[in-house]
């Protein structure tokens, strides 16, 4: 994949193209969308959704967690003639061929693919359109979100459309596709959100909450940037700040970041950055803050990071039309999304509560290996959120650096196992080893066991028969182990 050279007018191509075979469906029919529940797939749902509603088109929504073949064969009993699918959908396209091949298939995706099969599978089943940017040695990974490739396909169906491409940058920012900025085409949605007055950028510090938490639990509980001496302490904080010279309260209350006077903020920077000293870019504490124009202050969806973690919230809970709704600006489902973040934070906290516990009791629900750990929650929490968990854990000091971190969760309803796999660094994702792909290897792991893998790169994950765990558990076992020997071999 990474040989190939990136195309990216052919991809703009194969967008329009798709728009006109799209825009050619007789409108009294029925189309069916069927989307991921994280906050890119929500993202996408939202801009297809406003795109359809501008077009008077008629269509039913569906959220998944994962797209298994189960889902994709239940599928095929509904009366409709067009199956639309946004940010999910590439690795099952065989599947899809299987049981909804003479359908009009619409496949919008920015996921890893195998070139190879996939052109095998278009050539036999001429009803699937299928966009991915990778068909075009474009990485999906890093240069665009699933919402990015709703987006365009949008903006082709309808120029008016010009006008969601702030939902397409919350999307890729909810897909940790912002590094100091964005690859091609992003960046070239970002201005074009810009331009349509939607998105503000500034340069100032990141840290997650600055416009709806305290600033004290702002600092307590940053991990990227990861500060010494002071993440994960409210006691440290406060000192912290205090030696600096600012008060952590006004007449009003605590403080949050962005009422800090300009002389303040540069003592915060200057303090955080002598803290990081020890760290490989001590000042990688500043960039670019992306604040969605039309929202109001200090709210959790005026700065795109805090909206993707609450739709985020919306997918994890069940809840994603609440997220939708917000993307889409309908006020009483913002308030209600603003609200289920209450109750996602419990949750999140019941889960870390739960680990802390289970691995401060030596649980057998915990097992160490050699730079790996395999946390099988069972259902003790939210199979939802155990990607959550993993990640949070990943970015925290919990672990050294470049551990593997396996966490298992199971669906009661389906009698499934949810696994996600992280690496953690608080650089990202194994930071230090930016070369170990986890998708590979839950591929592996799956090839030994049972089950159905897919993700990206930097964040993996499978679906498994909750029936199979421990012969998975045995699998990941001998996986991670041998990626310790020929990580030495290397």
């Amino acid at each position: 994949m990474g040989d190939r050279l990136a195309d990216h007018d052919k991809f703009y191509e194969q967008v329009s193209l798709a728009a006109k075979v799209f825009s050619g469906i007789d409108k009294k029919q029925n189309i069916r969308l069927i989307t991921h529940l994280d906050a890119d797939g929500i993202c996408a749902a939202s801009i297809i959704v406003k795109a359809m509603n501008r077009d008077n088109r008629r269509y039913s929504l569906t959220v998944v967690p994962q797209l298994s073949d189960l889902i994709i064969e239940s599928l095929k009993a509904d009366d409709y003639e067009t199956y639309l699918f946004t940010d999910i959908g590439s690795g099952k396209i065989s599947s899809i061929a299987e049981h909804l091949g003479q359908k009009k298939i619409f496949i919008l995706d920015h996921h890893e693919i195998k070139i190879d099969d996939i052109n095998t599978i278009l050539e036999k089943y001429p009803t699937i359109t299928f966009v991915n940017p990778h068909m075009f040695g474009i990485d999906g990974g890093i240069d665009i979100s699933g919402a990015g490739v709703s987006f365009l396909f949008a903006k082709a169906l309808d120029e008016r459309n010009k006008d969601l491409a702030h939902i397409a940058v919350i999307g890729a920012i909810g897909d940790v596709q912002e590094h100091k900025g964005f690859g091609k085409l992003n960046n070239d949605i970002l201005n074009i959100a810009v331009e349509q007055n939607k998105i503000k950028v500034i340069d100032g510090l990141r840290l997650f909450g600055a416009y709806t938490r305290p600033l004290h639990k702002v600092l307590e509980y940053s991990t990227d940037p990861y500060i010494p001496g002071v993440s994960g302490s409210e006691s440290c904080v406060i000192s912290f700040l205090n030696q600096l010279g600012i008060n952590p309260k006004n007449e009003k209350g605590w403080k949050k970041l962005i009422h800090l006077r300009d002389d303040e903020m540069k003592k915060l920077i200057a303090g955080i950055v002598l803290r990081r000293l020890g760290e490989d870019k001590p000042e990688d504490i500043l960039g670019k803050i992306y604040l969605l124009v039309d929202e109001e202050e200090e709210s959790p969806t005026k700065e795109c990071r805090e909206f993707s973690t609450l739709l985020n919230a919306c997918g994890r809970l069940g809840k994603a039309s609440l997220g939708i709704g917000a993307c889409i600006g309908d006020s009483k489902l913002k308030k209600k999304a603003i609200n289920a973040m209450t109750d996602y934070k419990k949750e999140i906290i019941t889960a870390i509560n739960w680990f802390h516990d289970s691995k401060r009791n030596n649980s057998s629900l915990i097992i160490k290996g050699n730079k790996y750990y395999i946390i099988n929650a069972k259902d003790k929490i939210l199979h939802t959120i155990i990607g959550t968990l993993a990640s949070i854990l990943t970015k925290s000091n919990e672990f050294e650096d470049g551990t593997l971190v396996l966490g298992m969760a199971q669906c009661f309803e389906t009698k499934t196992t949810k696994v996600s796999l992280r690496m953690s660094g608080r650089n990202g994702a194994g930071s230090g080893n930016t070369n170990v792909d986890l998708r590979s290897i839950v591929e592996r792991i799956v090839a030994l066991s049972a089950g159905e893998s897919g993700g990206h790169k930097n964040a993996a994950g499978a679906v498994i028969p909750t029936e199979k765990e421990n012969e998975f558990i045995a699998a990941a076992k001998t996986v991670l182990e041998q990626l310790q020997v020929e990580e030495k071999v290397c």
